[in-house]
């Protein structure tokens, strides 16, 4: 069969699945879970006669949409909150993946910047962080530990302060999502500006290495989480902008749902770095190279896993094996 010709024999069957996805219009669990297979098959049919088509996206999205809606009614002897991160998350990551990557490009280009600015004006690290905390740093630097003010407090008072700090930002970069997507990147700019000026400033003095193997325990995750969270803003911006085939409105709703969902998925990972940061952080001065590094490594591993490579894994195990009807 041609292309045209399968597209136009089940158009009418796919759009009125996707209607009752986003609408929640289906009577019972079981009638979507039989109409998933229906779709599953177009998906592999598609994959093997059209493997450049771009129906497979569309259907590879629809199919992950819906895996979505049969795993939240139908009965599971999994706990549902588990369930959430192990299922659901990775399957809106994958779908939203390309959000997930704009928001990895916007950063790595507003790090930059921070960087070439802060090298090519002297005063360009002051006027961001501040001469207090300039000065500050200086004398740490001056002191043999250049990241002496996560010393600063208790553990359990630094811990709980940078976690509900960190927690507003990432509130903050999802909600300025709703102007479009454009108060996001402006939150990521100001973020990715301190902070690629903030590591300059490290490098001009001689010790980007102390700071990198101290910062950079709790930062990957914290930094990380930050990126995921302004995908989540991206998602909900853009839905307003680009609503599709559905009403405006309509479109925002899902973005908006999907944003959130998102942006509770990297509150573990945030509160894991302000622990980090609250109680291991302050001791990177006297621990051994592997151990900082290893720390580095392993929790960015974690959360690159979980957000970059998981999602794939979970997709794949929804199109290759379909939910049978009860």
């Amino acid at each position: 069969m041609r292309e045209v010709a399968f597209i136009k024999q089940n158009k009418e069957k796919w759009l009125s699945f996707e209607n009752a996805i986003f609408n929640n219009d289906f009577k019972n669990p079981d009638e979507l879970a039989s109409q998933y297979i229906h779709l599953i098959n177009d998906l592999a049919y598609a994959q093997t006669y059209y493997p450049k088509s771009k129906v497979i996206i569309y259907l590879n999205q629809l199919a992950a949409k819906a895996f979505q809606k049969i795993y939240k009614t139908k009965r599971q002897d999994t706990n549902r909150i588990i369930g959430f991160w192990k299922t659901e998350v990775p399957l809106i990551c994958y779908q939203y993946r390309k959000y997930i990557y704009i928001a990895f490009i916007i950063f790595s280009l507003f790090t930059s910047i921070g960087v070439i600015s802060a090298a090519n004006d002297g005063d360009f690290v002051r006027s961001i962080l501040g001469d207090d905390y300039v000065n500050m740093t200086l004398e740490n630097i001056a002191a043999g530990d250049p990241v002496a003010v996560y010393k600063s407090g208790s553990n359990w008072g630094s811990f709980i302060g940078i976690t509900a700090n960190n927690i507003r930002v990432g509130i903050i970069a999802f909600v300025m999502g709703i102007f479009g997507g454009a108060g996001t990147v402006w939150v990521l700019f100001k973020n990715c500006i301190m902070l690629g000026s903030f590591q300059y400033f490290f490098y001009e003095k001689g010790v980007l290495w102390e700071s990198v193997r101290g910062i950079w325990i709790h930062g990957a995750m914290e930094i990380f989480a930050i990126v995921i969270e302004a995908a989540a803003g991206l998602i909900m911006g853009l839905s307003i902008l680009f609503p599709g085939t559905h009403s405006r409105y309509t479109s925002f709703k899902q973005g908006a749902k999907t944003g959130i969902k998102i942006l509770l998925s990297t509150f573990p990972f945030t509160f894991s770095a302000g622990f980090l940061e609250g109680f291991i952080t302050r001791y990177s001065n006297i621990m051994p190279n592997w151990l900082s590094v290893g720390i580095i490594l392993a929790t960015l591993s974690i959360i690159s896993y979980y957000y970059l490579i998981y999602p794939f894994v979970v997709q794949k195990k929804v199109t290759q094996i379909p939910l049978p009807p009860n």
